[in-house]
């Protein structure tokens, strides 16, 4: 059994849940999953079943999108709405459309965040939750992440009360934190804020209606359907360069020899070679012998 399975998390679980549940279903241990989401979070959660696993970095690393709730007029510890508030505003405001998308804006493309105290992010080898569950306050590395874009999905020209929420879409790239984001946004407008709620519509090529829910994927394993929705470990590698190869180079790559630079093999991008539409093998730059490219992935069973 090898494929992506596009899986539907529902909110009370966590990742590792999932996959502790999946194995069970589908009698592997072969299984992984591309990048957690918060036990409060539903949504898009592909996962890496067999030879798949391999290849689980790439859909961790692809684009993601989410539809989030910002709530403005309070903070929480954990931004987001399982904290405790730490910061409160409950005067009357009155936000504009205009003011929103200004700051929405000013949000797009390379910004900074600092990673929440509740987060798994690695200070000292320890992950920073590890920390807030102790009232330990450490530094806290800044990072650049990648907003591709922000869309207000409500159609209001004015937004008032003393507490004021809004939806909004996010296409953004690896390791950006979206209750983070919603602070940001908060910030920008002169108030305390926090992610009200969350759901992951998609994670690179996969979107909610290619998912199934767990209950679904117990159904169709017991009546022998589960092949009908795995996708493809190709799918994963879609974003990179392929070359279709044959004869005595597809028997050095299927072999993991180290060899010349393809002309298609870009800097910092691998190049996928396929043989009669199946991967064989990803291969990288050499990082220590220039002009030689090594393997970064083999797929053994496509020999």
């Amino acid at each position: 059994m090898d494929g992506i399975l596009p899986l539907w998390k529902e909110k009370g679980m966590t990742s590792h849940d999932c996959i502790f549940k999946l194995r069970k279903i589908l009698g592997t241990k072969k299984v992984g999953h591309t990048g957690t989401l918060d036990p409060n979070v539903e949504g898009v959660l592909p996962i890496c079943i067999g030879q798949a696993t391999k290849v689980a970095e790439y859909v961790t690393d692809s684009g993601k999108e989410y539809v989030a709730v910002v709530s403005i007029g309070t903070s929480t510890e954990t931004e987001d709405a399982d904290g405790a508030i730490v910061a409160s505003d409950l005067s009357m405001k009155r936000v504009t459309r205009n003011e929103l998308e200004e700051a929405l804006a000013r949000l797009t493309g390379e910004i900074t965040q600092i990673p929440p105290m509740y987060s798994a992010v690695k200070v000292k080898g320890r992950k920073l939750y590890e920390y807030a569950r102790k009232g330990i306050e450490v530094e806290r590395p800044e990072r650049k992440v990648w907003i591709h874009e922000i869309e207000l999905l409500d159609a209001v020209d004015l937004l008032e009360g003393e507490v004021i929420q809004f939806r909004i879409r996010i296409a953004c790239g690896k390791g950006t934190y979206i209750r983070t984001l919603a602070v940001q946004i908060g910030e920008l407008l002169g108030y305390p804020a926090h992610m009200a709620s969350l759901v992951r519509t998609a994670s690179g090529s996969f979107r909610k209606d290619d998912c199934r829910t767990l209950d679904e994927v117990k159904d169709l394993q017991e009546k022998g359907q589960i092949g009908t929705i795995l996708r493809p470990l190709e799918e994963a590698l879609a974003d990179f360069q392929t070359a279709e190869i044959d004869g005595e180079l597809y028997e050095k790559v299927l072999n993991g020899q180290v060899l010349p630079e393809h002309p298609q093999l870009q800097d910092k991008s691998p190049i996928v070679f396929i043989k009669e539409n199946r991967a064989v093998a990803v291969y990288k730059k050499h990082p220590a012998k220039p002009g030689l490219m090594k393997p970064e992935k083999m797929f053994p069973l496509n020999k």
